[in-house]
């Protein structure tokens, strides 16, 4: 064949193409299973983090097998219904009616202590937010809380991964005589009527407003099974 005709740049051209495009599926399928467990390592990792304990991606494996002691799937009544509470999409029920949601629950115990831990998923101001918080035997007191975000802006929104924000919210109650008030997230100063509070981001509003949208949203639909353990 011809090397300058073009017919044969285009017969090269197209095979390189389809030569090109294997490896790069090959390789994708290849890195596939480190990526999926990466992303379960990262997950358990935060879910420790809501229990105040500290992981790398070498031990996090570990120690959530240490601490946590039961996970299982409830509904908005608290009852228990079937699923795998890792593997619920928290992103695809929070678009569902209170009463359609499939709500997990992950249950650590901390030197003999029981912690119950709940994800939540929102939206920040450019892109979703997540998180997990947990609370004591009492279903009310919070215990740890961690958040995290896509792409929320740098010394702004984003500070909501700092402990300097998530601390905040160790002890603070999630019930207000007998109801559920979930946990406002304020200005620094301003009070908070009937519910506890923590400060805001400082030049962090709208990512402050989601976290505070997202803790009521997600927390709300676990009302019964979080006074069910009173």
């Amino acid at each position: 064949m011809n090397r300058n005709s073009n017919v044969y740049t285009v017969i090269y051209a197209a095979v390189m193409v389809i030569l090109v495009a294997a490896v790069l599926a090959f390789t994708a399928l290849s890195l596939r299973p480190a990526q999926t467990k990466n992303i379960v390592i990262e997950k358990q990792s935060q879910i420790l983090s809501s229990i105040n304990i500290a992981s790398t991606l070498k031990d996090a494996e570990g120690l959530y097998k240490k601490y946590i002691v039961e996970t299982y799937v409830i509904n908005s009544t608290g009852e228990k219904v079937d699923g795998n509470a890792f593997d619920i999409n928290v992103k695809e029920e929070v678009s569902k009616p209170d009463n359609e949601r499939l709500l997990p629950v992950f249950v650590a115990s901390i030197d003999g202590s029981k912690k119950y831990i709940m994800p939540m998923y929102g939206m920040g101001l450019w892109g979703p937010i997540w998180g997990y918080i947990s609370v004591d035997e009492n279903g009310d007191t919070v215990y740890g809380a961690v958040f995290s975000h896509q792409g929320e802006t740098a010394g702004l929104g984003a500070e909501i991964t700092k402990p300097k924000f998530s601390d905040q919210f160790k002890g603070k109650n999630l019930f207000n005589n007998g109801n559920f008030a979930s946990i406002a997230v304020l200005k620094a100063g301003v009070p908070s009527e009937n519910q506890d509070s923590v400060d805001a981001i400082s030049g962090g509003t709208i990512t402050s407003a989601g976290v505070s949208r997202m803790l009521f949203d997600c927390l709300k639909p676990y009302e019964s099974f979080l006074k069910s353990l009173k």
